[in-house]
């Protein structure tokens, strides 16, 4: 199984989802907060996203959900690879070729 890094950004976009949802509805934002780590550790196990938008990326759609996990894959050393969350996006955003939004 790969390890798994978050860049600062993808934590603060994290946080951000869980705590804008959990001002309304903490169990949903348990339950959003749940499927998210499972797509990720899913992506550890075997990273089956599709091409990114930015180049050397890839993109995981959490099923059922309107979130997209960016994430890249690099070699942390010769033994073991690494799954980098580099966003965690929801799907309506403005987000185009080569940027994030």
């Amino acid at each position: 199984m790969r390890h798994v890094v978050w860049s600062k950004h993808a934590h603060n976009d994290f946080r951000g989802i869980i705590g804008y949802i959990a001002q309304d509805n903490p169990a949903a934002a348990r339950n959003v907060a749940t499927r998210i780590d499972r797509t990720i550790q899913a992506l550890a196990a075997a990273p089956t996203g599709r091409q990114g938008r930015v180049s050397g990326t890839y993109e995981k759609v959490v099923r059922g959900m309107p979130y997209i996990v960016a994430y890249a894959l690099g070699d942390e050393s010769k033994d073991h690879e690494t799954v980098t969350i580099l966003r965690v996006i929801h799907g309506a955003r403005d987000w185009r070729e080569e940027s994030w939004p």
